[in-house]
């Protein structure tokens, strides 16, 4: 949108200082951003006497600033008022108008933005003030900022900004790479360091200061204000609660070591893999501040470049290392010889050490990513790692070794991401992506592409991808030293890696035969097993309360399936049991989501399917839940997309767009339904996981799901839809169908039965295109399928 003022700025500054030498013009468009700060700056420069203009506000134009007393009421500069002026609309401000004078309304523009950064009230604007002034820097709460953040920003100006060394950082509310170094900075002052040592890094200096300065509960004052300040910046820390729940705390800013901050890092300390204190001791306040953490705490896990050998894995594994990561491959024409040896996998083993594989064939610059060079690596890792013989479901962590930016991770990352994940996927999904990379790297592609486990690349803490991030939920490892390990007379380059317990641990074996499934098949046998010798209820619906105990049992969920049963959840893990969150389908090699997939199998269990075209909860556990998510996101998106069965056509189902209803989602939808089914008329849960995923069942999927649940027909999909959606009378179905909704087309979002049955009737259209043409997909892929691999339902009748 143009905004009038900052035109006229952009305007003003244009025609006042187009002839003169080092001035770059602006776009004239109406908005604000960094090419029209470029252009106040190096007016600014030129107005102060500046010869060599430069769109950095660097050293000598704010010494040139200081000289003056920054830009006081009673500037008579004209020029330098007009830029400031300028710079206040460009901020959001109103100055009155661009005409040079330092009248009231400039003076209340100053006064508010000094407010907003947490400066003192005047009518001047301080030295650094007029450098923050001629930033794209905000002072006021951004999208995905939080008032929490803010309230830090403004202390740490209000309390620093006079320190030499110090700049203004914004105040949007934002965790961000400046907002850490300002946090550093604080800590360094605090600890004693002169401001000229204070550099915002990591150093010795201000590791020994924190060694002297641990804080604890029931302590107050400064030190425990900046400790604070780095666990509200680190967000929510996720904990296990008693009945088997994952959740989150929260963390406030206080001066006051009290229950609230104790209780936040107790879960910040598991989910990091720290000794849970609930104190604020030396690791806890590296883990705090920087990605790598205290980079000589415990660790059992390890990578290198150099080979294993039997002496090497012996001396590793006394060393307390439990698995290595080693490369599958090196690229053409490396002469690091860093790939994995004949025999060398047998070594590890033999040593007791597991290991995960790593592929990485340059990564270092932007160009080395794209879609096609993701699918070209996801074919040669999937052929490197079947040579070594890397059982099925191991998991091959794809390297980005450089500092990628956000803007940078949109265009190359992602996609390179998509297409591991489709190189993989076409050889049969044999094996599960990972990534390794800055946090930033990893938690975006995670969470947009869908990549299961991260390999975190801590030690690079000075990564701006690793400077205002946290770890991400599904950390399985952090890389947090580099160091030579002495092994008598030999030594090698060795990166000290600590792992989540629970997540990925790397591969114990090699050349096990079996379906992608037989290794969760085999989890479910240990559960029910278990549930069986528990003794207390149902042993199908105990393995299935297990397994979505983590996502799946709070809130409106816990109102649909009840609660699941912790008792279980402690006996299990008692038992040395842990939730499981993924396995890969044989037929189509697609990584499916074991959480969801219990989910929607215990709400079909638990809740039979109602006769004619009539829903229930069971319904909502499943694809009722997901059309819901997923029409939430169609009302968001219906400026560009009015008719839902386009929306369905682009967006529903597919492999490679990031939506709430995913074709894996479907699939679980689809399967949850049937295995239910398969339950239900007698079967024990592992028999039925086992005939649909390994005996054939998983063929005729969608087939059988359209028909069984839908009439076998596109009428009947939307009959059924839209009894579910315009014609409930079950409250809990009609407030789960709101939240649902909300949660993705933000609040208020028109309710389905509020729209013309037009319009809903074309969106429910859409869902029965995309089912149907997965019916015939499936036939056609069918066919292929047992022409290579055989009909697993014969086999299983011999």
């Amino acid at each position: 949108m143009t905004d009038q003022m900052v035109l006229k700025a952009q305007k003003w500054v244009n025609s006042t200082y187009r002839g003169v030498s080092g001035y770059t013009t602006c776009p004239e468009d109406g908005k604000t951003g960094w090419s029209v700060m470029y252009s106040l700056t190096r007016a600014l420069q030129h107005e102060l006497g500046i010869t060599a203009l430069s769109d950095s506000f660097g050293p000598s134009t704010l010494a040139e600033v200081t000289k003056r007393g920054g830009i006081k009421s009673t500037e008579t500069n004209q020029n330098i008022v007009k830029i400031a002026q300028s710079g206040f609309f460009c901020k959001g401000y109103h100055a009155g108008d661009i005409d040079g004078g330092y009248g009231f309304n400039t003076q209340t523009a100053c006064a508010d933005m000094l407010d907003d950064m947490g400066l003192p009230l005047a009518t001047s604007i301080p030295p650094k003030a007029v450098k923050a002034l001629l930033t794209m820097d905000a002072y006021v709460v951004v999208g995905g900022g939080t008032d929490k953040v803010r309230n830090i920003q403004r202390w740490l100006n209000g309390r620093y900004w006079e320190k030499e060394s110090f700049y203004l950082i914004p105040c949007d509310g934002i965790y961000s790479r400046d907002v850490q170094k300002a946090l550093m900075k604080a800590i360094q002052y605090a600890i004693g360091l002169a401001d000229s040592a204070a550099t915002g890094n990591f150093g010795p200096a201000t590791q020994a200061g924190l060694l002297a300065h641990p804080v604890n509960k029931g302590d107050n004052g400064l030190f425990v204000q900046l400790f604070s300040a780095g666990a509200v910046f680190n967000g929510p820390a996720w904990y296990r609660t008693t009945n088997g729940e994952y959740n989150t705390r929260e963390a406030s800013f206080t001066d006051t070591y009290d229950d609230q901050l104790e209780s936040y890092i107790r879960a910040f300390q598991e989910f990091s893999q720290l000794d849970k204190t609930g104190g604020g001791n030396y690791q806890t306040w590296a883990q705090l501040l920087v990605s790598m953490g205290d980079p000589d705490r415990p660790a059992t896990a390890c990578d290198t470049r150099f080979t294993i050998t039997a002496s090497r894995a012996a001396a590793l594994k006394a060393a307390g290392y439990d698995s290595v990561g080693r490369y599958l491959d090196e690229e053409p024409g490396g002469t690091l010889d860093k790939e994995i040896k004949p025999g060398e996998l047998q070594t590890i083993f033999d040593a007791g050490m597991r290991c995960f594989p790593i592929f990485q064939y340059g990564a270092r610059k932007l160009a080395d990513f794209s879609y096609t060079s993701g699918y070209q690596h996801g074919l040669k890792a999937h052929e490197r790692a079947k040579y070594y013989g890397f059982n099925r479901g191991t998991t091959i962590y794809f390297a980005v070794d450089y500092d990628a930016t956000d803007p940078e991770i949109a265009s190359n990352i992602l996609p390179y991401f998509y297409g591991v994940r489709s190189g993989l996927a076409s050889r049969s999904g044999h094996y599960v992506p990972g990534v390794y990379g800055s946090r930033n790297v990893c938690i975006r592609a995670t969470t947009e592409a869908d990549i299961r486990w991260a390999f975190v690349s801590g030690m690079s803490w000075g990564f701006s991808g690793n400077l205002g991030f946290s770890l991400p939920k599904n950390w399985a490892f952090n890389q947090i030293k580099e160091f030579k390990f002495v092994n008598g007379g030999d030594s090698f380059d060795l990166d000290r890696v600590v792992h989540k317990s629970g997540a990925d641990f790397g591969a114990s074996s090699i050349n096990t035969p079996g379906t992608p499934t037989d290794a969760f098949i085999g989890y479910l046998q240990e559960l029910y097993d278990l549930a069986r010798s528990y003794g207390k209820g149902d042993p199908n619906l105990l393995v299935m309360d297990y397994v979505r105990s983590d996502s799946y049992n709070d809130g409106q969920w816990k109102l649909l399936l009840g609660g699941a049963d912790s008792g279980f959840i402690d006996y299990a893990e008692s038992h040395g049991m842990s939730i499981r969150r993924t396995f890969i389908d044989g037929f189509t090699a697609t990584e499916l989501g074991a959480e969801h997939l219990l989910a929607t199998v215990c709400g079909h269990y638990k809740m039979q399917q109602p006769s004619g075209n009539l829903t229930n909860r069971g319904d909502v556990a499943g694809w009722a839940g997901d059309l819901s998510t997923f029409y939430g996101e169609w009302r968001r998106d219906a400026d560009d997309y009015a008719d839902g069965r386009s929306y369905c056509a682009a967006r529903l189902a597919k492999s490679d767009v990031n939506s709430s209803f995913g074709y894996a989602d479907l699939m679980e939808d689809a399967d949850g339904y049937l295995i239910a089914n398969a339950i239900r008329s007698g079967k024990n849960i592992v028999d039925a996981f086992r005939d649909h995923y390994v005996n054939g069942g998983n063929l005729t999927r969608f087939k059988r799901f359209y028909q069984n649940r839908f009439h076998g027909s596109n009428q009947g999909v939307v009959d059924v839809s839209y009894a579910f959606f315009a014609q409930q009378d079950d409250d809990l179905i009609i407030a789960g169908i709101t939240w649902l909704i909300n949660s993705t087309g933000g609040f208020p979002t028109t309710a389905p039965g509020a729209l013309a049955y037009s319009k809903l009737e074309s969106y429910l259209l859409g869902f029965a295109d995309a089912l149907q043409s997965r019916v015939g997909a499936e036939t056609r892929q069918r066919a292929t399928y047992i022409a290579r691999h055989g009909d697993p339902r014969k086999k299983q009748t011999r």
